[in-house]
């Protein structure tokens, strides 16, 4: 029987709304073709990086999904609201969640990588300012897990995969 996870707090600081907005919609037009492209792939087909992602996003949703609900209404209100930045924006995460946001970017990493191929998939791939904004939100997770600072979003360096040592 396993105990209970240990849990940290991660702050992120000067969040770009509209960013964020745009980054879940290419997130969620992504799944979308994901969950098609999975429907119809070979099961057994462990290379195929839309179905390793598809499960990877269904891993990390089911072990840490349900602790973020109420900054996730935080973030739809103020996008709603044209709102531009939200000053602080407080997880608490289970400290496994660390390593899997990093796994979890790398593989957005390659699912971009597919989408400039063009040949896979129709999604487009996120913009660089997307992609550097995926990284910085994604990052501080790992981050702020293995004990380091918040940075706000104006200040991270652009380091990925994120240096947690």
């Amino acid at each position: 029987m396993t105990g209970p996870s240990r849990l940290a707090e991660v702050v992120l600081l000067q969040l770009p709304v509209p960013l964020w907005s745009r980054s879940q919609q290419l997130f969620d037009e992504l799944m979308r073709e994901f969950a098609l492209a999975t429907s119809q792939a070979d099961d057994g087909d462990d290379h195929h990086v839309p179905a390793k992602l598809t499960r990877l996003i269904d891993d990390l949703q089911a072990r840490f999904g349900g602790g973020s609900s109420e900054q996730e209404d935080q973030l739809h209100g103020a996008a709603a609201a044209g709102q531009e930045v939200i000053d602080r924006l407080v997880f608490t995460v289970p400290v496994e969640a660390g390593p899997a946001t990093v796994e979890l970017g790398d593989m957005m990493d390659a699912a971009d990588q597919y989408c400039r191929e063009g040949r896979h998939l129709l999604t487009l791939a996120a913009p660089e300012e997307v992609v550097a904004f995926r990284h910085w939100y994604l990052a501080e997770f790992a981050r702020q897990i293995a004990g380091r600072a918040p940075v706000p979003w104006p200040e991270h360096d652009g380091v990925w995969p994120p240096v947690v040592a």
